[in-house]
């Protein structure tokens, strides 16, 4: 049995393909509208109330839980998950919206003896693990860059508590720099500069930074706010540039050359679901963790995200 924390328009997605692998599931919901959304889009009913009321109500427990409620609501629910003794966990970015949320997290599923799991699905495009099979063939990543750009003329209008908004490099933009620094290394060093910020990001809105990643590669980023602009990643080996510019999709450049070709991938799977996220259940239903961003990794990177963004915790 699995647990499907959330009922939103994310959980929707998850349950597709819960009930395309044939998985035994239980959906456990919070508001009613939501609840009464989701049983429309997959004829699946929702147990209301909220996790705290559900735990009250049963001992067993799942052989997993996926967390797929509003980025403010998921550190205190994957927190009760552990404390309750569930053993496996896969959560929606990023996880928690401070540092000291994270370290809670981490130090509880520890104690408790819970293997905990990030939900960056982009790691798990087709795009994404073709190039990966490329770069591991070229001997590796000698550099990247990727930018990561928000549209705040859209942002600014959507339904999202404060806390949350004023946290959106860490809550929304971290897909891109979480799927850069996969593909080319954690960063050793950086240099990062910011200017600007909006009503709802104070902090930052213009961004921009260098530095090198553990395995050698020097990389770059960008990003402007208020200004235009998109979500994309180069990766650059000794033969070739890979660009994921839309990151469903492949391109190569070839070394010496001007045209940029679409690499042919097996996207069928992305374009039946939402993208990455059936390899990614799938990995994480069968235990085959090697490549999501762990909990520790995540910890790891929030100082990188904080300096990124300008934030003070």
């Amino acid at each position: 049995m699995i647990w499907l924390v959330g009922s939103g328009p994310m959980s929707v997605d998850y349950a597709k393909i819960l009930e395309a692998q044939n998985r035994d599931y239980l959906v456990i919901g919070r508001g009613k509208a939501s609840a009464e959304e989701f049983t429309n889009k997959t004829s699946k009913e929702v147990v209301l109330g909220g996790l705290e009321a559900f735990l009250k109500t049963t001992t067993e427990r799942p052989e997993a839980a996926i967390v797929s409620v509003g980025v403010a609501q998921l550190y205190s629910t994957t927190l009760k998950l552990i404390e309750n003794g569930v053993k496996r966990i896969l959560v929606e970015k990023p996880g928690g919206t401070t540092l000291a949320e994270l370290n809670t997290l981490q130090q509880q599923s520890i104690e408790y003896g819970c293997d905990v799991f990030i939900a960056y699905n982009r790691r798990f495009f087709a795009s994404v693990i073709a190039l990966r099979e490329k770069l591991k063939a070229e001997g590796g990543v000698t550099s990247f860059n990727f930018e990561l750009t928000e549209w705040a003329h859209v942002i600014e209008k959507l339904d999202k508590p404060k806390d949350v908004l004023s946290k959106w490099f860490l809550a929304n933009s971290t897909h891109v720099a979480d799927l850069a620094f996969y593909l080319g290394g954690q960063p050793k060093e950086m240099a990062s500069f910011v200017t600007g910020g909006l009503n709802w990001h104070p902090t930052s809105s213009i961004f921009s930074g260098a530095g090198v990643s553990e395995s050698g590669a020097l990389f770059n980023y960008t990003a402007n706010w208020e200004s235009a602009g998109r979500w994309w990643v180069e990766v650059l080996t000794k033969e070739n540039r890979y660009i994921l510019k839309p990151m469903e999709s492949l391109l190569v450049q070839k070394r010496g050359t001007i045209p940029q070709f679409s690499v042919e991938i097996d996207d069928s799977l992305d374009k039946e679901f939402k993208p990455g996220l059936y390899k990614q259940l799938v990995m994480f239903l069968n235990g085959e963790v090697a490549n999501l961003c762990t909990l520790e990794e995540q910890c790891q990177m929030y100082s990188f995200y904080k300096k990124m963004a300008n934030y003070t915790e």
